[in-house]
């Protein structure tokens, strides 16, 4: 979770959108990690892999205290993750954006958004996909006094 100086959150509407069956959703940036990377690393490589922000522009605030996870919903089974995957495990970090900006570009060799903006922390959950929102609630509630 990328949030601003005005406590705003950073969400972007992913590529694919407008070809899935949630074309209005958005989401924070997320990402795996690779093999011998730690959660910290692998948190701060994704938001530049997704975002452009570089581990300068940001402040890690805290990470989540437990894992979330979610489970995909039965007709998304086998058709995204090469059907490799039921669902994700997730650790969150809160970090606060300490740039400009101009310092975000989701342009990136990696790129997974085809817009982003600032919004109200309090309006995740709806902007995410339904499978997806109890997990946004939980990392919300849990972060939120930080914001």
């Amino acid at each position: 979770m990328l949030a601003n100086k005005d406590g705003k959150v950073f969400v972007g509407q992913r590529l694919d959108a407008a070809a899935s069956k949630y074309p209005d959703a958005w989401q924070m940036p997320q990402g795996g990690i690779d093999d011998g990377e730690d959660a910290e690393t692998a948190a701060l490589r994704e938001l530049e892999e997704e975002t452009g922000v570089t581990a300068n522009h940001v402040t890690i605030i805290a990470r989540c205290a437990d894992e979330y996870l979610y489970d995909l919903p039965v007709e998304l089974l086998g058709k995204i993750w090469k059907g490799k995957y039921r669902g994700q495990r997730q650790s969150w970090f809160l970090m606060r954006f300490n740039g400009d900006d101009a310092h975000i570009n989701i342009q990136t060799a990696h790129a997974e958004f085809s817009s982003w903006k600032w919004t109200n922390p309090e309006d995740l959950p709806e902007m995410i996909v339904p499978f997806k929102r109890d997990l946004y609630r939980s990392v919300l509630k849990e972060f939120e006094p930080l914001i």
